[in-house]
């Protein structure tokens, strides 16, 4: 992937996205909280990063897990994406799977293993970028190290999810003790404060979601939509088969062939399951016109569920037992990630409607793959669906807490014929022009390519050994330091170099975990080299 002599082929990005179960293939969406929209953005992403001649490799950084229940591909070290891009498991912490609440303790030692990664590949990257608060954290300390650009996205914030929690009437402490609020704070201010760049999704993401930070600063944020697979998210085709999911749907439903009213989101209290059974239970008008699809993840059984997701489908299971919606509701067990676009292309072919009544939504990435499989959309008057309505004209935007502000937008868009047919049609053509990761991953690398053009600390070209830059292996340390300066010199502009020099067997030393300006030995050292030719 890199040519000697200190010449890169291309961009070495490092992402971290370190909770939930992060996989390249069949991706266990909603299983739980912590396995959501995150794992599908940061793996097509990093697929999208590969593709492009400006980028040599791709890393993505996340958690190794092992135990009971737990896939074993979760716990290899490596995993494949495509040929520049591939999955490394950091190990931290007990082998179990942890919520991202009680993951905060072993963040450092997450550091620790990621700068020994580092080592392994002999140079660093160009570049780290961390997802969510918790990699904003490690992501953030490990760039300091490394002394390279940091990038965040914060995908959701916490400050806006207590807000909103709190708003719904639960106890403060209560939700300090569920969420640990504070520790997140505080990762997320420091992320803000060591970011050199922040990508968000939406300009009401930037304008007031941030806003209620402490380092709250517009000058390093950037809005830049994430985009979505448009081969798999895509209007039915008249050949396309019968999907399996139909039949498992059908089997909850008296009239299985009513339009369809489908949400599709984790078992997370902030997806806000609650209300809209709510509206539909309240609003005997609206059963007649739809039957109500819930797809909350994927469980064996509701009592083996980790007590947070136990709660939402309890919760469910209530509430359809209280408005008596038996026939009127699905919500199945199970469903394979390939089921996903089928649903929302029944959805739309029973000319239904996709709805997301979530607390908060930083983005709302189930909106595009709506929106590109032709199926217009209800969505909470919060973060994404701003932008994102605004721009497809293909919805009606809610207040999440109001049940009956909800209902209403549900009837307006099933029983609107001509109206719906407009939606459904501008938002396949927005999705398809506006929300591409071609496009995302464009405008990202142009402001990569921008930030590291700028005077700084950053490390560009990488001199593996003494040996790569053309002396032999027993030249002394000022013979490195000319010849890296002299070809700084020769440059348009003065560049960093990281050099791992060769001990007296002609092995390469460990390079330490912290290093200084300059740190130099005969035999055995590092060399961290400023943007000067001293």
């Amino acid at each position: 992937m890199m040519e000697k002599d200190g010449e890169q082929e291309g961009l070495y990005i490092l992402m971290m996205s370190i909770h939930g179960l992060v996989r390249a293939r069949d991706i266990e969406l909603g299983r739980d909280a912590d396995t959501g929209g995150q794992i599908t953005y940061v793996i097509e992403m990093a697929k999208a990063l590969a593709v492009d001649p400006r980028v040599a490799r791709v890393d993505l950084l996340t958690r190794r897990i092992e135990g009971p229940g737990i896939d074993t591909n979760y716990a290899d070290l490596v995993e494949t994406i495509t040929d520049k891009a591939q999955i490394i498991r950091i190990p931290c912490g007990p082998r179990r799977y942890l919520h991202k609440e009680n993951l905060w303790p072993y963040m450092d030692e997450f550091v620790h293993h990621a700068l020994c990664h580092v080592r392994m590949v002999g140079r660093p990257p160009d570049v780290v970028h961390g997802h969510y608060a918790d990699a904003g954290y490690a992501g953030s300390q490990l760039a300091r190290e490394l002394r390279v650009p940091f990038v965040f996205t914060g995908h959701s914030l916490g400050r806006v999810k207590k807000q909103r929690l709190l708003a719904k009437g639960l106890d403060e402490e209560a939700l300090e003790r569920r969420y640990k609020f504070k520790r997140r704070f505080q990762a997320e201010e420091e992320a803000l404060t060591a970011a050199s760049l922040i990508v968000t999704s939406t300009t009401q993401e930037m304008t007031d979601q941030y806003s209620s930070y402490d380092n709250y600063r517009t000058r390093n944020m950037k809005v830049i939509p994430p985009g979505v697979d448009l081969d798999r998210f895509r209007p039915r085709r008249r050949r396309d088969p019968v999907p399996p999911i139909k039949a498992e749907l059908a089997r909850f439903l008296r009239e299985p062939d009513k339009p369809m009213i489908l949400c599709l989101a984790r078992p997370d209290e902030r997806k806000n399951f609650r209300t809209l059974v709510q509206a539909y239970g309240r609003d005997p008008e609206l059963q007649d016109m739809a039957n109500l699809i819930l797809i909350a993840g994927t469980r064996d059984g509701i009592a083996a569920l980790k007590p947070p997701e136990r709660r939402v489908l309890l919760d469910i299971v209530q509430l359809i037992d209280e408005y008596d919606l038996y026939g009127r509701v699905a919500y199945p067990k199970r469903h394979d990630p390939e089921d996903v676009p089928d649903m929302y292309r029944l959805a739309a072919q029973s000319r239904g409607v996709f709805v997301n009544p979530a607390l908060t939504e930083p983005f709302g990435l189930t909106l595009i793959e709506a929106a590109a499989s032709g199926l217009p959309v209800v969505a909470t008057r919060d973060g994404g669906p701003l932008d994102i309505i605004a721009q497809c004209h293909n919805g009606v935007l809610i207040d999440p807490l109001d049940a009956a502000d909800m209902a209403r937008a549900l009837k307006k868009v099933l029983s609107e014929s001509q109206a719906w047919r407009l939606r459904a049609a501008n938002g396949v053509v927005r999705a398809n022009n506006l929300y591409t990761w071609t496009n995302h991953v464009a405008t990202y690398l142009s402001h990569l390519e921008r930030l590291l053009d700028r005077p700084g600390p950053f490390i560009r070209d990488h001199d593996l050994s003494v040996a790569d830059i053309g002396l032999p292996a027993g030249a002394g340390v000022r013979g490195v330091l000319d010849r890296i300066a002299s070809r700084k010199r020769a440059r348009r502009r003065p560049r960093d170099y990281f050099v791992v020099g060769t001990d007296s067997a002609g092995k390469r030393p460990p390079v330490p975990a912290k290093r200084p300006a300059a740190i130099v030995g005969l035999h055995d050292f590092t060399a961290r080299i400023g943007a000067s030719d001293t």
